[in-house]
């Protein structure tokens, strides 16, 4: 399984960039009752709380980094920050929390079949 990596926005709302470094450690967590969009994820850092959210618009994401909309499913809670720049924030979701997110899906879809 290869890495995803997402571009965090909408720092400047809250805490800012500055103490993002290459390894900080982030959660997500999705928000569907976001009046926005209802693929909203919000990313949260311990301590700060929400911080701003994965980008799912063009004009935010990064590169190749995908959007809110393409990983909403496949997320799991963990991220760490790969690199912080003045256009954005690039951050990858750990292998291990996709490969436990992946088992919860799986686990669901058993128990809706039986």
């Amino acid at each position: 399984m290869s890495k995803i990596y997402f571009t965090l926005t909408g720092t400047n709302h809250y805490f800012g960039k500055e103490f993002l470094k290459k390894g900080t450690k982030i959660r997500l967590e999705k928000e569907p009752d976001n009046e926005y969009d209802k693929e909203a994820i919000k990313v949260t850092y311990e301590g700060l709380g929400k911080i701003g959210y994965v980008a799912n618009s063009s004009y935010t994401v990064l590169g190749d980094s995908m959007s809110a909309g393409r990983i909403y499913d496949k997320i799991g809670k963990k991220a760490k920050v790969v690199l912080v720049t003045d256009h954005g924030t690039i951050c990858s979701i750990s292998k291990k929390s996709l490969l436990d997110n992946q088992k919860k899906v799986k686990k669901a879809e058993t128990e809706v079949e039986e």
